[in-house]
């Protein structure tokens, strides 16, 4: 350690919100270089090595053959899949010096497909899949959380490339499988669920989540066994209700009705029901948004109905018009709709057939024969009873409202269980669109020509080093597992004497020449100090060589479960090569 390029911290840095950004940092393992960019130093880069290492393997051991692809691209491609205007702010876009539109890769399908179509003619060169371990860059709106969503980012995608739909489900099962063991390597608690393709396109879609109380994505799970990404749920449409003993509409007055509750309060007080008092469950609330395409140029109103007791959830909406984007209605906007009242808009003013022209989807929940209270487009005033179907009909509908913890699962198993994870590794089922957009075809068994289908296929290899951390750290810093550790041992010559720096350097010279990764701190620091550095670090096994030296013993720490134990000096070294092969093993079993 006297020669390691490594300086561990005291305090939290100011910006860190996770564990995995926190002890990252403070161990020495990254530095920030800006917002959502970061150095990797030596330590980092060991762990990041490693883990690249285990992904390698797996792609190699599933028959992928490994490429690397310039990151700094050009324009035409992306223009020819829409994905230059698609990508919208989210592309880092730059001119060379002949005025030449170039991008920095944000993922690679493109390119990918004209390496093969350039290289491949016949059916007889496929089935075929691909990979590369590459830097890509996202000009994330919000980077945040340290490597766990950056700007720049290490990922391994890979691509398959077949003649039919059978053959790419035989590629999309086997990259699955492959998936399955890298994770299992990396020690990693995980979920496999349900997905959005999103801007990708395609079929089928699953997500890799590693399970994380700090992760940014939200996961459902059923007693049946359906997990899906929220924003992948969808709620069954509401069976239609027979609607010809329900009363008329009618407006009333409901002033000072700000909110949903106070809107309930004053129905239960002027308007109660017969049957029971109104509850937010009954009231529908239309959320005005405005729409922006991709191009930056194309605005325009969407209004959403949803059940009064439900929000819309932001991720499930970006998922759903993706690659548009929606911002609030602000007052700006109101006035240039002035059929829109604020606070009390109503179906009445709303869909493509009416006055306003404004296009209005509601949640699955309003199906025809529900009644509603709503806004009656009039200020200080709401319609009772109004009937989905027989007052009202919507231009359609869109699954955005959140969804809760209990809530019926969409496989009828029971209710639904949420959790949070980090998004690991997203496969996708792509199919023709990217062959199609750039001309991909090879000659089938028939000699005739045939357009090859794709399947596109990710790990976040930068995210796995913060999902892990995030997994194994506890409060004294990071708890590495064996396979990805920097080092395998940490030796700890706590004391003075030549004797204690002898032998702590002869074991850790013996344990290298048995091919065990050793950092051994000679640093002339305080045993206090290396033993916490010790700690904050999180190599698995810690070998403390102290005051017991004298009497023939070492301390054997377990970093991850916090197990000692005092080993005598004669059996060190046959002790330490029995407990790493045990844990080799043991992790292998996982």
């Amino acid at each position: 350690m006297t020669e390691l390029f490594v300086r561990t911290l005291r305090e939290d840095p100011a910006d860190a919100e996770v564990p995995s950004h926190r002890w990252l940092v403070r161990a020495g393992y990254i530095r920030r270089t800006a917002p959502g960019i970061y150095s990797w130093l030596p330590l980092g880069y060991r762990v990041l090595r490693k883990v690249e290492a285990i992904v390698r393997e797996e792609m190699d051991a599933m028959g992928a053959q490994e490429v690397h692809l310039p990151a700094l691209l050009p324009r035409e491609p992306y223009e020819a899949t829409n994905r230059w205007t698609e990508y919208g702010p989210n592309l880092f876009r730059l001119k060379d010096r002949r005025g030449n539109d170039m991008l920095l890769g944000p993922t690679h399908e493109e390119i990918f497909a004209l390496v093969v179509k350039d290289l491949c003619s016949s059916y007889k060169d496929l089935p075929l899949s691909l990979y590369q371990i590459q830097t890509k860059y996202r000009d994330e709106a919000r980077p945040r959380a340290g490597i766990l969503r950056g700007r720049e980012f290490v990922m391994k995608d890979s691509y398959s490339f077949d003649l039919d739909d059978s053959g790419l489900q035989k590629s999309y099962d086997a990259h699955r499988d492959a998936y399955i063991k890298i994770f299992n390597r990396l020690g990693l608690q995980y979920e496999i669920v349900s997905a959005m393709s999103g801007a990708m396109g395609g079929s089928a879609s699953e997500e890799f989540l590693g399970i994380a109380e700090n992760g940014e994505d939200t996961f459902v799970r059923s007693p049946g066994g359906y997990a899906a990404n929220v924003e992948a749920v969808r709620i069954p449409p509401a069976e239609p209700l027979p609607y010809d003993d329900l009363p008329a509409a009618h407006v009333e007055d409901t002033p000072d009705t700000p909110t949903i509750e106070t809107l309930v309060a004053v129905a239960n007080e002027r308007v109660p029901r017969p049957d029971r008092p109104w509850q937010a469950s009954d009231t529908l609330k239309n959320v005005v948004l405005m729409i922006t395409e991709p191009d930056g140029k194309t605005r325009y109103p969407l209004v959403i109905g949803i059940p009064g007791d439900r929000e819309v959830d932001a991720k499930r909406l970006e998922a759903q018009l993706e690659p548009a984007a929606a911002e609030p209605f602000g007052e700006a906007d109101f006035a240039a709709h002035p059929g829109l009242v604020k606070g009390y808009i109503g179906p009445g003013a709303l869909g493509e057939q009416s006055a306003t022209k404004i296009k209005y989807l509601v949640d699955p929940r309003v199906g025809v024969g529900t009644r509603w209270v709503t806004g009656a487009d009039q200020p200080g005033k709401h319609v009772f009873d109004l009937v989905c179907g027989r007052d009202f009909t919507p231009d359609g509908t869109i699954d955005v409202a959140d969804i809760r913890e209990g809530d019926p699962s969409p496989d009828c198993s029971g209710p639904l269980h949420l959790a949070r994870g980090i998004e690991l590794g997203h496969i996708f089922q792509l199919g023709k669109k990217y062959a199609e957009a750039l001309g991909l075809q090879v000659l089938d068994q028939n000699g005739k020509l045939t357009t090859v289908t794709m399947g596109s296929y990710g790990i976040g290899v930068s995210r796995a080093v913060a999902a892990v951390a995030e997994n194994t750290s506890d409060e004294k810093g990071l708890a590495w597992p064996p396979e990805i550790a920097p080092y395998r041992v940490h030796i700890v010559a706590a004391g003075k004497g030549t004797e204690i720096a002898e032998y702590a350097h002869e074991l850790a010279t013996r344990l290298d020449e048995a091919g065990i990764e050793v950092l051994l701190d000679d640093r002339n620091v305080s045993p206090g100090v290396k033993f916490a550095d010790s700690e904050i670090l999180g190599m698995p096994t810690i070998v403390v060589v102290g005051r017991g030296l004298a009497d023939g013993l070492i301390e054997v720490r377990d970093r991850r479960t916090g197990e000692r134990s005092d080993i005598a000096v004669a059996d060190a070294l046959p002790h330490l090569l029995a407990l790493i092969r045990e844990g080799s093993a043991a992790d292998l079993l996982v």
